[in-house]
């Protein structure tokens, strides 16, 4: 995919979940609603992360390289913007259930860094 076209992609999926999760935050009610309100919270909100987390690592690992984007850097920021967020996203339902605590979130930040060294491992 051109770089063109993934960061047209990006802000428009960016846009669209600060959108999405700023109206559901304002306009419903997670304690009267069901299960739907809580899906759209979370995820918009992993929605607006990743897309967040994706250009800022892209840009990041763009400037570390000091050339053009490449489809490399392309897949690390995505990779690792997604991964990001779903570390925050799980955080914050955890804590909704009142269910974090310290070693439940170091263990989740320990799972979020094996899966991202076992995609370092395959790197030709």
């Amino acid at each position: 995919m051109a770089p063109k076209l993934y960061f047209w992609i990006l802000r428009f999926a960016l846009i669209l979940g600060l959108g999405t999760w700023i109206w559901v935050l304002f306009n419903l009610d997670p304690e009267n609603s069901g299960l739907i309100v809580w899906i759209l919270f979370y995820g918009a909100f992993f929605v607006f992360l990743g897309g967040f987390f994706m250009s800022f690592f892209t840009w990041l690992n763009r400037d570390l390289q000091g050339e053009q984007y490449s489809k490399e850097s392309l897949v690390y920021g995505a990779r690792q913007g997604l991964l990001l967020s779903f570390l925050i996203v799980a955080l914050l339902f955890f804590q909704q259930k009142e269910i974090l605590l310290w070693w439940d979130g170091l263990l989740l930040v320990a799972g979020i860094f094996l899966v991202e060294l076992y995609f370092l491992s395959r790197r030709k």
